[in-house]
This record gives C-alpha cells, sequence and structure tokens, in this order.
C-alpha cells in the first residue's frame, strides 16, 4: 500500500492519445447507406419509402403416386415504384435441384465424405434426381405468350411494353416438378416416406415460381439460390386451391375457405369448439387420422385457402396427420394455434407442440407486436425446421415406443418456438435474406431465448446468454468471418448467424442499454418495419434513435469485425491519504515495515542466533534504534505543518476519513471493446458492484486505468462477475488472481500413455 500526497485533491486521470488506432469508436458513416427520402437517418421509413406487391391465384395439384407438384399460377405484379420496368424477375427455387444447378457444383468436398456405403448413395440420390421446375407456359393474362429467359434459379420475363409506375401486369405460369425425398437428398421441404405402412407426409415449400423484390436499396433482388442464402419476397394476397387425395387432411398458410366442403360436421364442431378452447382441442383425432392411414383413396378433394399480405404461401398433406387448435387471445384479434403431426410425434406432439405454439406468440407480440394473422401452425416431421407465413416444419421426433429424452423434447419445444417465431422475422418484418442471414435468424434466435425462458425457469437454452458464445469467438480467426458477411460466405453458420447476433442483442439488453431501453428501441425497429423490407442500417439506427444511446462502437465490434472480448484486470495499485499528521505518519510507517515480507536470513537468523550483542548489554541501544528508517525528516514535517495550516476545516476531516484509494490498471487483449463491469469485495464481506460505460476505452482501445475510492479496504475484486460480456478469458478477471479449475485428457486418441 501507498500514501497519495495531497496532489490527490486534485487528481485527474487525463486520457491520453498514445499514437494507438482509436478506430473502435470511429461512427458509421461510410458503413452504412446515406439517408434518403426513402429511408431516414432515424432508421425510419422515409415518407417516399415504397415496396412492390405481387398477388398469386393457384391451383395446386399433388399427385400422390407419382411424388409430383403440378401448379398454374397467376401472377398480378404492382409497381409502387417511381421506376419504369422493362422487364421482371421471378425466382425458379427448386432448380436448386436440377441435374446442371450450381449448387451441386460448387460443393466443396474431399475423399473423406465417400468412405462410407450411405454416403456414397446419397451422393448418387442427390447427383442423378431429376429436380429443377418444368416451365410448360409463360403467357399473358390474355394467353399470349411471353418471352422469358431461365438464368439457372433465376427467370426474367420481358414486359409486352414498359411498366410505368403505379401500373399492373398479369401473367401465368404453367410448371411441374418432382418431390425431393429430404430424408435422402435432404431440402427445406420434400416428402418423408414411412415404409411399413406406405404413405407420405409432404412438406411443400418453395413449390412455386415467385417474384423477386425489387426495391430502393437492390434494384432487383436476383442473387441466384444456392442454398443457404434464404428468400427475398414481396408482400401480396393469396388463393390457392390445393387438390390432393380425399383421405389427406392439408394445412397451409391461411384460412381454410371451403371448410364446410372439406370437413366432416363432427370436426366442424371441435373446430369452433377450439376457437374459445384454453387448451388443445382435437380436430382430427388420433382414431380418425389411424383410419386414413389405412385407405388409399383414389378420389380427390380440393382445399382452398386465402391469405392476405403475405410474402409466401406453403402447406403440408398427408393422410397420416392429427390435427388440434386451441385459441390465442390479443388485444387486437384472436389467433388459432395449430398442430399437425402423425401419429409418430406422440406422445410429444399432442401434448406440447400447441401450448408450446400459444406461449411463443405471447412473448413475441410482448416485445414486438401483437400476431397479425389468423393462425400459426406447427407440422411435425422428421428432422427439419423451416418457417413460412403462418405455417412451419419442426422436428422432434419420440422413440417408436414412445419414450423420449430430454435433448429430444427440448430440442422439439425450441425448433417449434424458433420456427413459429420467424412469422415475426421475417415473414412480417421482412428482412433480406438472401444477403443477410442474421436479420432474421439472430434476431429470431434472441426472442427465442426470451420465449424459452418464459416457458420454463431454468430452460437449458443453448444460446442467447454471454457466456454460451465465449469458444466460438475465441476461436480460430481463420475459420470465422464477421456477422456483416453475405449469408453464402458465412463459416459456422449457426455460430456467426443465430449465436452470435443473438448473444449479441441479449448483451445490449442486460449490459449495454439496459432492458427498458432496449425492449422500447427493440419494440420501435418491429413496428416501424412491420410488412416493409429493413435493411441492417435501419435496424442499427433504430435502435440508436429511439435509445439516445449511441451504439456504433458496438455494431461495429460485435458485427463487422472478428474481435473477441477478452479484458483483463491487469494490475491493482492500493493507496491511502497522507494524513499530514507526524505521528500517524511514523505509526503507518513502522505498520507496513512490519508488515512487509522478510528475507531468508533474517528468518533464519532468529533461531541461528541465539543472543545479539546489544540484547546482551542494552545499554547499547537509544531511542533511534530501529525506526531511523522510518522517521520523517525536519524537511518532510514542516512541509506537512505549512499544508496543513492552508487547508479548510473540510478538507482537514477528508485527511482523517480513512479513504482507501484503488487505481486499476486494464488491458483489452481481445479487441472487442466493451463496458468494464466489477464486483468489490469487502473486508466486512459486503459487496458493490460498479459498471463502466464501454467509452471509457473511447481514448485509448487498448489501456485504460480507474481509480476507486472507498471508506473500506478491498479484499478481492472481480472483472465481468455475471458473465455477462462473453470474456473469452476468466483467469485474469480477479484480483488477487484466482485458479480457474479446468479438465484434461489423460488419454490422447491414438497414444498408448
Amino acid at each position: 500500500m501507498k500514501k497519495l500526497v495531497l496532489s490527490i485533491f486534485i487528481f485527474g486521470l487525463a486520457g491520453q492519445l498514445i499514437g494507438q488506432d482509436q478506430s473502435k469508436f470511429k461512427q458509421l458513416k461510410e458503413e452504412l447507406a446515406t439517408p434518403n427520402v426513402y429511408r431516414t437517418a432515424s432508421g425510419a421509413p422515409g415518407h417516399e419509402y415504397y415496396q412492390q406487391k405481387a398477388d398469386y391465384n393457384m391451383q395446386i395439384v399433388l399427385d400422390d403416386a407419382a411424388q409430383q407438384i403440378s401448379g398454374k399460377e397467376t401472377i398480378t405484379y404492382t409497381n409502387n415504384s417511381p421506376d419504369v420496368l422493362t422487364y421482371l424477375w421471378v425466382q425458379l427455387d427448386q432448380n436448386m435441384r436440377a441435374k446442371d444447378s450450381d449448387t451441386k457444383l460448387i460443393s466443396s468436398e474431399d475423399i473423406n465424405k465417400f468412405k462410407y456405403p450411405g454416403s456414397l448413395q446419397r451422393h448418387f440420390d442427390y447427383a442423378n434426381f431429376d429436380g429443377g421446375f418444368k416451365i410448360e407456359g409463360v403467357t399473358d393474362y390474355a394467353g399470349n405468350k411471353l418471352t422469358y429467359t431461365i438464368v439457372k434459379t433465376m427467370m426474367r420475363i420481358e414486359l409486352p411494353k414498359p411498366m410505368l409506375s403505379k401500373g399492373k401486369f398479369s401473367f401465368k405460369i404453367d410448371w411441374h416438378y418432382n418431390i425431393n425425398n429430404r430424408m435422402e437428398i435432404g431440402g427445406r421441404s420434400g416428402l418423408e416416406y414411412f415404409e411399413k405402412e406406405d404413405n407420405y407426409i409432404y412438406t411443400i415449400a418453395q413449390f412455386f415460381p415467385r417474384m423477386c423484390v425489387y426495391n430502393d436499396v437492390e434494384g432487383w433482388q436476383n442473387k441466384q439460390f444456392l442454398g443457404n442464402g434464404e428468400f427475398t419476397l414481396p408482400f401480396g394476397d393469396y388463393e390457392v386451391a390445393i387438390t390432393v387425395p380425399s383421405d389427406h387432411v392439408v394445412s397451409a398458410t391461411g384460412v381454410l375457405s371451403n371448410a364446410g366442403k372439406i370437413l366432416s360436421d363432427d370436426q366442424l364442431d371441435r373446430l369452433k369448439e377450439a376457437a374459445d378452447a384454453e387448451k388443445p382441442v382435437f380436430i382430427v383425432t388420433p382414431e380418425e387420422a389411424l383410419e386414413a392411414e389405412k385407405s388409399k383413396a383414389k378420389d380427390t378433394k380440393t382445399w382452398k385457402f386465402e391469405a392476405k399480405n403475405v410474402r409466401d404461401f406453403a402447406f403440408a398433406s398427408s393422410r397420416k396427420f392429427i390435427w388440434d387448435a386451441q385459441v390465442v387471445k390479443q388485444k387486437t384479434k384472436d389467433v388459432m394455434a395449430m398442430s399437425f403431426y402423425p401419429k409418430e410425434g406422440n406422445p410429444l406432439w399432442e401434448r406440447y407442440s400447441t401450448r408450446v405454439i400459444v406461449q411463443t406468440l405471447k412473448t413475441y407480440s410482448k416485445h414486438t407486436f401483437d400476431y397479425p394473422y389468423p393462425v400459426a401452425i406447427s407440422v411435425h416431421t422428421d428432422r427439419i425446421g423451416m418457417e413460412y407465413p403462418m405455417i412451419c416444419f419442426n422436428g422432434g421426433r419420440p422413440n417408436a415406443d414412445g419414450t423420449y429424452s430430454e435433448r429430444t423434447k427440448y430440442g422439439m419445444h425450441s425448433v417449434i418456438i424458433h420456427e413459429v417465431g420467424h412469422n415475426y422475422f421475417p415473414m412480417i418484418v421482412n428482412s433480406d435474406e438472401r444477403q443477410w442471414t442474421w436479420m432474421d435468424e439472430g434476431l429470431n434466435t434472441f426472442l427465442q431465448y426470451l420465449t424459452e425462458q418464459e416457458w420454463q425457469r431454468d430452460y437449458p437454452s443453448r444460446r442467447g446468454p454471454a457466456n454460451l458464445i465465449v469458444d466460438y469467438m475465441k476461436g480460430d480467426k481463420s475459420n470465422i468471418v464477421p456477422i456483416m458477411t453475405n449469408s453464402e460466405s458465412l463459416l459456422q453458420f449457426g455460430n456467426n448467424a443465430y449465436g452470435k447476433p443473438a448473444t449479441a442483442l441479449n448483451i445490449l439488453r442486460e449490459t449495454v442499454m439496459g432492458r427498458e431501453l432496449f425492449d422500447y428501441a427493440f419494440k420501435t425497429y418491429a413496428t416501424r418495419w412491420m410488412f416493409k423490407h429493413p435493411t441492417p442500417a435501419d435496424f442499427f439506427r433504430t435502435m440508436e434513435d429511439a435509445s439516445a444511446i449511441d451504439l456504433d462502437w458496438f455494431w461495429r465490434g460485435w458485427f463487422m469485425t472478428t474481435d473477441h472480448v477478452d479484458i483483463a484486470l491487469k494490475n491493482v495499485s492500493h493507496y491511502e491519504l497522507n494524513t499530514m499528521n507526524t505521528e500517524k505518519e511514523l505509526a503507518f510507517n513502522e505498520s507496513v515495515a512490519k508488515a512487509g515480507p522478510k528475507n531468508i536470513s533474517e528468518i533464519r537468523n532468529k533461531t541461528a542466533i541465539k543472543q545479539t550483542e546489544n540484547e546482551r548489554d542494552p545499554s547499547l541501544n537509544d531511542k533511534y534504534i530501529g525506526v531511523d528508517e522510518n522517521a520523517l525528516s525536519e524537511a518532510e514535517i514542516k512541509k506537512n505543518e505549512r499544508i496543513l495550516e492552508n487547508l479548510s476545516d473540510k478538507e482537514k476531516a477528508l485527511l482523517d476519513a480513512g479513504y482507501q484509494f484503488y487505481q486499476l490498471d486494464f488491458e483489452n487483449i481481445g479487441g472487442l471493446v466493451m463496458p468494464i463491469i466489477l464486483s468489490f469485495t469487502f473486508e466486512d464481506n459486503s459487496t458493490e458492484v460498479v459498471r463502466i460505460p464501454a467509452e471509457i476505452w473511447k481514448r485509448n482501445n487498448f489501456e485504460v486505468s480507474k481509480v476507486f475510492i472507498f471508506k473500506k479496504q478491498v479484499k478481492n475484486i472481480q472483472l465481468d462477475p455475471f458473465i455477462e460480456t462473453a470474456d473469452t478469458d476468466t483467469g485474469n478477471n480477479a484480483w488477487p488472481s484466482q485458479v480457474v479449475p479446468s479438465r484434461f485428457n489423460m488419454f490422447k486418441s491414438g497414444s498408448r500413455y
């Protein structure tokens, strides 16, 4: 411990620029698009913001014998942009499965992939599958042929005449394609085959030619679909008729408009009951589904659905489906939560699926807006999790005997929460998935975490809390890219697009902004951009605009770099004030001398030397022996007396108050600037937590010091005591230093000892 001289009264730690890079707090000017009439500097839509509209009328046929989908669709496209369009771009996502697909060519692989018969067979199944759209015709509404060019997963349609602003154009596309067995060759949609009973579950999506987005940011977003980057779509209204075998049950985006012709009287009554039920009610019972499984109807039924203001349409069809439903009450409207699942999903699915949907809508709506659609549907099929407006396909299957592990149960809960949650991001807050995966996956994973915790206390969430991202953050930087990386170029897809942005948002909420400010700003973003097309800049700007907190350093560090958090408590120095009192200072010096370490000779001489000469003859001693080295000089005494004479009574009182000064020196090893959170434990075992904003690093990004003044002595200091900053090395976070226990493997693979 050291004594501070009187200059402590004018104490100040002035940050000095020492020639180091201060870019971590540079404002995001060049990185973000210039605000304009379409998108404002506040992050809100501008007064001339526009978006296109695409309405669909479709007749779809599911051929259960041939495993084929065919469709006739009419698209009415409205040009709300100020621009004149001479052609339209349409997405042909199924062409990813065509034999000449780029997706197959660009997939990196080595010979180890083919070591096992199963993987080799899967390769041949994938390579030889005749996927892709078979376009049978493209005409205008009157039936006149239109010129079109297919460019892999995109199709350009030449307009007969330029399409003016506010103009509309209707055209027709006839097509078919073979349905992929996604259990064998993968895919977000496709079929699952049940060999024992020769039945199928079809989960069908990306199944029709769909309009590309045209906007003020990209123009036409016609980036090829390669597999990772998902879907960017305009809003519109849908009328869809789906013809399937008469013993099938169909679930789809939208509202079933001909239920009276499709469902039995008993099923209609149950549907009415469910509209006011607090627990799930069977619409199609397990017994009815089991009976349907045994049949193979030759005739067909047509299910008709209507959906307003949606960006996409998907459906599921099977004779195996059990169907249950219950209502979710909201201030603005009631919503029907529904689940469709085969007997193989029970008992998990009938017990949990619909109830998890209900909780998801409650939590997400609290943090964004009331769920605006009439239904929210979860469909079960094995090993998949994928989302579409009002409907999603989810895994989580028990064992054949109905037993299941804890992992299966929570995995099923989490995937339902996640996929139902995607209704909010990106189905309603309609970000560009083809470009920025994190804008829907990251935001959605963050809200998934909040929902899991509201579903069950101590829910085993895999993503969200800061400590769960540490291993990724401290990993090999050659295998890590910034969050702000195009979807197709991501490395460690799950960590980058799901885990890291979800963690970043949770840190913003818990550590940087606080829950109240964060929740207000996040809700502002959601409501500003519901049913619109936001960009990353719109999100970044809105979060700052609604909170009055400068977050540019945070977006830069967490989203635009691969820096990690490793802040070290490098050194702690303890001081007390010089009281200027000769007697007290002499006593202090003596106590320090006695408390200090002893050299080895001094320790051993205490026993080795039985008696010194002055111990035998005390007359040799005088009053200075033992204290000379600690005594104050006459000059020091006089200087202290002069200082005391010039102090006020308040200043003299401060000298005797017993203040303890601690200078803490910090080092930013990981490069990612973050708030400094400290927990002080005092000699009386009381504690105090101090939170220092990240701006302490503004003038020196790598080394800072801070002095703390207490009235009692500190015995322990802990940095990041609540593991809330994703600090990758907690071994340098404590004073006195602490050993962090770890495990090691005594035996290595391939080693004898």
